[in-house]
This record gives structure tokens, sequence and C-alpha cells, in this order.
């Protein structure tokens, strides 16, 4: 008689991916298996309170039951037609993500990078055809400590070794000068700018909240520079920090805003440039595509995604919850936590390097129940789901508390 199988346990997968993986992540060694709102479970059946969210990714929880069955509902009608033809989704798709963003034009597009990587091919064709920028001379400026992506041409204007080494070498266009400084900015645009491209926070920086009126300003020295402002929104907007988007704290508008992670629901990966009309006019049948772009699909759970923002029930349970998560970090200021940053339910915390490195601190609250994800250095970033509970927040808070001992 066949002895019955062995259920693989986590360090059984975790072995079992080193030898066919790349090798370009360091996970925390938790193999999940399923999950629910704002909770994971391991393969043996422990729980974790998610306080990650897929970098964003997963803002309105694992497995929303609205969204849940939007994606069923389409699997059994329509997945994909490329844009090789019309589907009748595309068009309230972004009619609605437009007039959410208080935009004209959506350009649909799947990951983040897509839309970084999209969003550097209109503005640079805007400046050509529009501003009339010399061929091939249009300059893009972004932000010391980015990070929009992880394409050749977007690490090329990263200030990040670990991201740069060894990848070169790099698309030329761009000036990099340091973030939250309005006088470095003016000094580096001139007649070839066709943009400014930054992040309203950095978020793989550590959460860096900038100065009140610098995204103000970034909005003036661009409209008088006659240059396109774009806000990588990918990880900060819809609804992380209270707002739709994060621009939105000082009442900017941007040309350009680049949507990704939340907007596929955590079920399938969208992103979309969104602009207005005098920018994405400019691209023309053949310049630019995408054949997963826009599908039906994930037009549904777009879609899906947009109506629960218009209802404005996740932008306010982060700005009350993210009032918990404030008051809960600045009690531990000074009893391991040296400082931390947060906007919303959206928070980077410095952790006393005495007491360890970021990861250290995971590996730590791993075996308390709560995920995290370090960045550099001794900094954690807390972002859980918007359907937290203030209750679960005061849970993983205390959580870290018992891990700074």
């Amino acid at each position: 008689m066949t002895a019955p199988a062995r259920t693989r346990t986590s360090a059984d997968l975790i072995r079992a991916e080193e030898p066919v993986l790349a090798h370009n992540y360091h996970p925390l060694p938790v193999v999940v298996a399923r999950a629910e709102g704002t909770w994971v479970e391991d393969v043996e059946g422990r729980r974790y309170l998610d306080m990650l969210a897929g970098y964003s990714a997963l803002n309105f929880g694992h497995r929303h039951p609205e969204l849940i069955e939007t994606a069923h509902r389409q699997l059994d009608r329509l997945t994909l037609t490329s844009r090789a033809f019309h589907h009748d989704l595309l068009a309230e798709f972004a009619e609605r993500l437009a007039r959410l963003t208080g935009l004209d034009m959506v350009l649909p597009m799947n990951t983040g990078a897509e839309a970084v990587e999209s969003a550097i091919k209109v503005a640079r064709k805007w400046a050509y055809e529009v501003k009339g920028v010399p061929a091939d001379r249009a300059t893009i400026v972004v932000a010391a400590e980015n990070f929009h992506g992880r394409t050749t041409t977007i690490v090329g204007f990263s200030t990040d070794e670990s991201a740069r080494a060894g990848f070169g070498p790099f698309t030329p266009g761009f000036r990099i000068v340091p973030y939250n400084d309005l006088a470095a900015l003016e000094a580096a645009i001139d007649e070839t700018t066709a943009a400014v491209l930054i992040e309203p926070i950095q978020g793989e920086a550590g959460v860096v909240v900038p100065d009140d009126g610098y995204l103000a300003g970034v909005r003036a020295l661009t409209r008088r520079a006659g240059c396109l402002f774009i806000a990588d929104e990918i990880q900060s907007g819809l609804g992380r920090t209270g707002r739709t988007l994060a621009v939105e704290h000082e009442s900017v508008e941007p040309d350009v805003v680049l949507l990704g992670k939340a907007l596929g629901g955590g079920i399938v990966p969208v992103s979309a440039v969104v602009a207005r009309r005098a920018v994405l006019g400019v691209l023309r049948p053949g310049e630019h595509g995408s054949t997963f772009g826009g599908n039906p699909l994930a037009a549904a759970v777009g879609t899906a995604v947009v109506g629960l923002l218009e209802t404005g029930e996740f932008q306010r349970r982060a700005t009350e919850l993210g009032v918990v998560l404030r008051d809960g970090l600045t009690a531990l200021v000074g009893r391991g936590v040296v400082g931390f940053r947060a906007r919303g339910l959206w928070a980077g915390v410095d952790i006393d390097p005495a007491i360890g490195t970021g990861r250290d601190i995971g590996e730590r609250l791993l075996r308390e129940g709560v995920l995290v994800k370090d960045t550099h250095g001794s900094t954690i970033r807390l972002a859980p789901p918007l359907t937290i509970t203030a209750e679960e927040l005061r849970s993983a808070l205390a959580a870290v508390e018992r891990v700074l001992v």
C-alpha cells in the first residue's frame, strides 16, 4: 500500500525554493497559504497580522468580498482580448478612474514600473511635440532616494547602489536633486526639462514625508517653467494616506498621476497613467502599447476598486486609524523607537540600532505573529490594509513594543 504523501512544511518549501528561484529577494521565513482581510495563515495554520499589505497593493485587505465576487463574475465572461479589439468594460474603467483623480485620460498598463516607463515616454514626446524641446534633448528631474521601479531605465536614476550596481550602462536624460529641496529643484530645471517626476511621499526610502508646502512648490515651479509635474502615487495613492491621492494634502493637481498596486485590489496587476488630455493626447496608434494593459479582468477589478474609493470610506478609515497609529508610535519614542514619519495608515519607524536592524525587528515581530518589512538600516515600514480595526492596530503596536525590550 502506498504511503500517503507527506505534507510539506514551511521549512520544506523554503528549502525547495533555493535551487530553482532567482535569489532577488530575501523574504522573512514564513510561507503563506491562506489569507482573509488583515490576516494571513501559513501552511502549519499559524496566523499573522499583515502590517505590510503587499506594499499597499492590498489596501482593501486580502480577498475583499466585493473584489473577489467581481473577479469571479468576470472570469466566467471574458478575461483577455488584447487592445487589438475593444471590450465592454474599458470605457467605464477609464471614465471613473479619470473622474476619481480629477484628470482627463487614462493609459492602462499592468505594473507600477510599466506606468513609470510609460510616463517617461509620454513626457518626452510631449516635450518634443508641445513644448518644442529639440530632438533627443529632453530631460526629466527626479529626486534622490527615489523608488520608481526596477527596470534598467528606472534604476539608472536611482541613488541606491544595490539597485544600480551591475546593471549599466544607463539611459541618459535624468537629473537627480535632493528630495524636499525646492531650491535645488529650481536650479535643475531649464528649457530642456520635460517633467519633474517625484513621489509625494517616498515609500522605499522609509516613508519620507516632505515639508508642508513642498508639493505646492513643485507645482508652482513646473508651471512657471512650462514642464510637467508627474506624481508617482503607486504606493501613496488610493486611500493610503487618508486622501485618494497624497498630493491632495496640499490641494495640488499634477499633470500626470501614476497609479498601480492597490488599483488591482490584490487580485491582478493593474496600473495606469492618468493625465490631462493635452499630455496623453500626444500618443498615436502604434507608438505605445501593452498586450495585457486594460484587459477585461483588470478593468472589472479596477472599476470595483474605484467604486470602493468613491464612497470615501477607506480614506476616512486611513485618517481616523492614522491617529491611532501616530499616537501609538509617539508613545514608543525614546523606548526603542528613535523617530518615525507617518501619514494616514503609513509609517516609517526608525528603531534604535543598538536594538537591532530592521531585518532583526521583522524576524522578532514574525515570532509575535505580526508581518512587517524592513527598509534601509534599522527602519521598518508599517502599512496595514485599510480594513484593519483599531483593536488589531493596537495589538500590532503592542507587539512592536514587546520586541523593543
